[in-house]
């Protein structure tokens, strides 16, 4: 009898990142060419099917350069810590409103952390501050085209 080939089971972080270097090159939403070494670069993906782990599901996400960071369970700092981003570019679903970060933004970005933090049964989900997130020069947060979380 022969036996079938190990093939690895890709994470749907890893997939989301790998897809993320495909609509980094399809869909920019930066008008003007990044300079060589300029951070910033911005894609909106459509027609995915994100789902967390509290059932949410997701049509589009925005895959974007960050910065590393704490995930929050809520949008606001004194939340439990989900996670952390530690690899760029992430990608971030949905966005909703909290308190303002260090450069005066109001706006927080749902998404995945690439490690778990608390309360391990979320996987890491949970928002970011929008300093995080490295948008195009002239574009302000929100992201264009991205949905607000329908929760917040």
């Amino acid at each position: 009898m022969r036996r079938r080939p190990f093939l690895p089971r890709t994470s749907p972080r890893a997939a989301a990142v790998a897809a993320a270097a495909g609509a980094l090159l399809c869909l920019p939403l930066s008008a003007a060419p990044a300079s060589a070494g300029e951070r910033g670069t911005c894609a909106l993906q459509e027609g995915l099917n994100l789902r967390d782990t509290i059932g949410n599901t997701f049509t589009k996400a925005l895959y974007c350069d960050n910065l590393p960071s704490d995930v929050y369970g809520r949008p606001t700092f004194d939340a439990p810590i989900t996670g952390w981003l530690r690899l760029s570019p992430s990608w971030f679903t949905c966005y909703t409103i909290g308190p303002r970060d260090t450069q005066g933004n109001n706006v927080w970005y749902y998404t995945q952390g690439d490690r778990v933090g608390e309360l391990p049964t979320i996987k890491g989900w949970g928002n970011v501050p929008a300093e995080v997130v490295t948008i195009p020069a002239g574009m302000s947060h929100p992201a264009p085209g991205l949905p607000r979380c329908p929760w917040y």
